[in-house]
């Protein structure tokens, strides 16, 4: 495997960050995960939309596109696969150890782990914890992840893919690392961002290609919604068959089905689809 790391490509073996990145050792940075399909990225342009308002909301200066852009090519090319994960991570570079920056500036580094295609459907569970919509991280993409981790752990315990979390008032939120939509009295549904939710590249284009409204929801609106979907840059639309205790139909249900369909063509239409 080849890896860019700040200006280069270098061996998996010798893609060295220092200890002391303050991305390793507070978790300061940003990243973006974009779906790599036979050599070809999948809406990077809205990632590195993404990318720059998390480091902005971190106070990181405005990661280089170009060189960011350029670091994608070289790592695709390097790195031939049929479906992949290409990561891109920027953190606040090499800094003392607290919660100051140093003035090194910026660490970024480019990676693609090769990828599976995920299942129709899948199980997901609800967790105790919560998102704080009014946090200072809230809505950004950061690398301060070990919430997740913990949850996600658990949801494989449960033999399942996925955890879903309410926000502090109770509401539906987000998944670990999808967005959540459901499907009530025929009508399709999906948090607003104002519930502490990330706004997912694949999320934006489900609602604007299925017509689909954001609405505050309540967590036991899983307990009667007819479908249930999750999206993400990897899963595109999966439907859930198992929420906690509660089965739905073991295949996608008609407002789920269609959605995949319209995602699908739509995707394969426009690699790089512009915010809506």
């Amino acid at each position: 495997m080849r890896i860019w790391v700040n200006g280069g490509l270098r061996d998996a073996g010798t893609a060295l960050v220092s200890v002391l990145d303050h991305g390793i050792t507070v978790g300061d940075g940003v990243f973006e995960t974009v779906k790599a399909t036979e050599g070809r990225l999948f809406a990077l342009t809205q990632h590195l939309d993404r990318l720059t308002r998390s480091a902005r909301g971190l106070g990181l200066p405005d990661p280089d596109l170009d060189e960011v852009r350029r670091a994608c090519d070289a790592v695709i090319e390097a790195n031939p696969v049929a479906l992949g994960r290409l990561r891109i991570t920027y953190t606040g570079g090499l800094s003392p150890l607290g919660s100051d920056r140093g003035d090194a500036g910026p660490t970024l580094v480019v990676a693609l782990g090769e990828s599976a295609r995920r299942p129709d459907s899948t199980a997901v569970i609800t967790v105790p914890w919560v998102r704080n919509e009014r946090g200072a991280l809230s809505g950004l993409k950061t690398t301060s992840y070990a919430e997740n981790v913990v949850a996600l752990a658990r949801a494989h315990e449960q033999g399942a893919s996925e955890a879903l979390f309410a926000n502090t008032v109770g509401q539906l939120c987000e998944g670990t690392g999808s967005n959540v939509f459901v499907v009530v009295d025929g009508h399709l549904h999906t948090p607003p961002l104002s519930s502490g939710c990330l706004a997912g590249i694949t999320r934006a284009l489900a609602v604007e290609w299925t017509g689909a409204q954001e609405t505050e929801l309540p967590l036991d609106v899983l307990d009667r919604a007819e479908e249930i979907f999750l999206t993400s840059t990897l899963r595109d639309v999966q439907a859930v068959h198992r929420v906690d205790g509660r089965t739905l139909s073991s295949v996608p249900g008609p407002v789920t089905a269609k959605a995949m369909r319209i995602f699908e063509e739509r995707a394969a239409a426009d690699p790089d689809p512009q915010a809506p």
